[in-house]
């Protein structure tokens, strides 16, 4: 049987086989053709697509999410913009009212609260009397839990209750497992369905989901994966952070979210220097590590004997000095060109200095980063700045300089931490409140592209970069007004036809009202999202 051919023409395709085409023709899952509009009428067809002057180009990878939380968060009690702390208990106060048995809940970030208090658990018993109540801060790494909650979870046992219900570690991992237990098999596969809807509605093809026993489930990730197989959507590249033999099993990566330290937020993340400021759910002065040296070389030891990759979650610079030492020493045991082609992860990798950098390089590891938590919790008086001060606070997030290292580069959400918004990273990875750490914007369109495929060792294929016989994987985007050019620092904005930039050139995303629109969004020849 002939694979069927469709013609999409009269749009501006984003190719470094043709900075000027306006046409791609696909044959079953592959490109078969990119060229002019000339080419085009020669060709035949089984469907002829009109762009209209749409761009088409790489479709997006988020190359680091927790999809079945993003899909419980859309449908869920979302604190994200409660002005005060009354207010968030006010949401509470309504779901009670008409949501049964345990309730759930994200997005709480207390640092935008006039009284910079977390909710305790006084102020749930309140609230929703008599409920359990697990409502995650927005970094995923604190919550606060109710009375009954805590009682059937035995938290306040465990290290990490910090007293009033503020939980982090240990405590915070049994409240979010009862979570998970009592997690419906329906309601699992309906926030999985929503989330990859949305995500493909964002022109995002492919999804990573950092599964293990601290954030979900084995079950949630095996369920993902079954989904993902069985229905259309993003594919999704599976890391499990628990045992090499689950990871093994369920065919994933080893690690990704495998905790070396926690977050700036709730203070966490293992720093060389004190925090700046003190408070409730600090595990120290200046955090801890969760992972010695000894476990992260171990770690990367037995993934890369098994062939799988090792990914790590490291924020501050202490976690990031632990993640290279262990590295290193693996790399002493196997030869550093053993350990390069394993192609390690780093997740988060927020404040490191140049030294830290040149190692990442020299070993090969993938930064995958979120640049929207500059454009969040970043700048003089952001949460950051709190956290660590503004010096510190200004060196974080050092996108530029990793590139320049030599570093690879992935962007991703973290979702349910910030929205599945890829447009919205790049803008952020070029507008980084420190200048001197701004990608350009093809540089970050590339970390969001075709540096996802090579995150997760998927890019051998071609996926990430338009040309014949590379996979069908692309999104096709309204975008108002002209494609141009754009340098790090906004002195060049101009539409862009030099063969140079490889490609057609980008939208202005400088104004968030007028970002492109989705309109199709196609993964190996298969539409997964349509408004043509």
């Amino acid at each position: 049987m002939t694979a069927p051919r469709t013609l999409y023409r009269r749009g501006r395709v984003r190719s470094p086989a043709d900075p000027f085409a306006t046409a791609l023709l696909v044959t079953g899952d592959t490109i078969a053709w990119i060229g002019g509009e000339n080419a085009a009428d020669s060709l035949t067809a089984d469907t002829v697509v009109d762009l209209d002057d749409a761009l088409l180009a790489p479709a997006f990878v988020d190359a680091h999410v927790h999809t079945t939380a993003t899909g419980l968060a859309a449908g869920g009690l979302d604190l994200d913009g409660a002005p005060t702390r009354t207010a968030a208990l006010d949401r509470l106060t309504a779901a009670a009212r008409h949501r049964p048995g345990l309730i759930t809940g994200t997005n709480w970030d207390e640092t935008s609260w006039p009284d910079r208090r977390a909710p305790t658990t006084a102020d749930l018993a309140a609230a929703a009397p008599g409920r359990e109540v697990y409502l995650s801060r927005v970094d995923g790494h604190t919550a606060v839990i109710s009375g009954p909650l805590a009682a059937r979870t035995g938290a306040p046992r465990l290290a990490g209750w910090h007293g009033d219900g503020l939980v982090t570690g240990a405590a915070h991992h049994a409240a979010r497992a009862a979570v998970e237990r009592d997690l419906r098999p329906a309601d699992r596969a309906t926030a999985q369905r929503t989330a990859r809807a949305a995500a493909a509605a964002a022109g995002i093809a492919a999804l990573h989901e950092m599964g293990g026993p601290e954030v979900s489930s084995a079950e949630d990730l095996a369920a993902l994966i079954a989904l993902a197989a069985a229905e259309p959507g993003p594919a999704v590249a599976p890391y499990w952070a628990g045992d090499l033999a689950t990871a093994l099993e369920l065919g994933a990566g080893w690690g990704g979210d495998a905790f070396v330290d926690g977050s700036f937020g709730s203070r966490t993340a293992a720093l060389r220097a004190p925090y700046a400021d003190a408070g409730p759910g600090s595990t120290g002065e200046s955090g801890g590590t969760y992972l010695s040296v000894t476990e992260i070389r171990d770690a990367v030891l037995a993934a890369t004997a098994a062939g799988t990759q090792a990914g790590f979650h490291a924020i501050g610079d202490a976690a990031i000095d632990a993640v290279l030492a262990g590295v290193e020493a693996a790399a002493a045991r196997l030869g550093r060109p053993t350990i390069i082609a394993a192609a390690a992860r780093i997740e988060h990798c927020e404040l490191l200095d140049a030294d830290q950098i040149s190692r990442l390089a020299g070993l090969g590891l993938t930064a995958v980063v979120q640049p929207a938590f500059d454009a969040r919790w970043g700048g003089p008086d952001g949460m950051y700045a709190t956290r660590l001060g503004p010096a510190r606070a200004a060196s974080t997030n050092p996108f530029a300089a990793l590139a320049a290292a030599g570093v690879p580069l992935a962007l991703s959400s973290d979702a349910p931490v910030t929205p599945l918004d890829p447009w919205g990273a790049v803008a952020a990875a070029c507008q980084h409140h420190t200048p001197a750490a701004r990608l350009s914007a093809r540089a970050a369109f590339t970390a969001a592209t075709r540096g996802g495929w090579r995150a997760a060792r998927a890019d051998g294929d071609g996926h990430g970069v338009l040309a014949p016989g590379a996979p069908a994987t692309f999104a096709v985007w309204h975008v108002p007004g002209e494609l141009v050019g754009t340098a790090p620092d906004g002195r060049v904005a101009a539409p862009s036809t030099d063969p140079r930039a490889a490609g057609a050139g980008l939208p202005d995303l400088t104004d968030p009202k007028t970002r492109p629109d989705c309109l199709r969004t196609v993964l190996r020849g298969q539409i997964i999202h349509d408004l043509l």
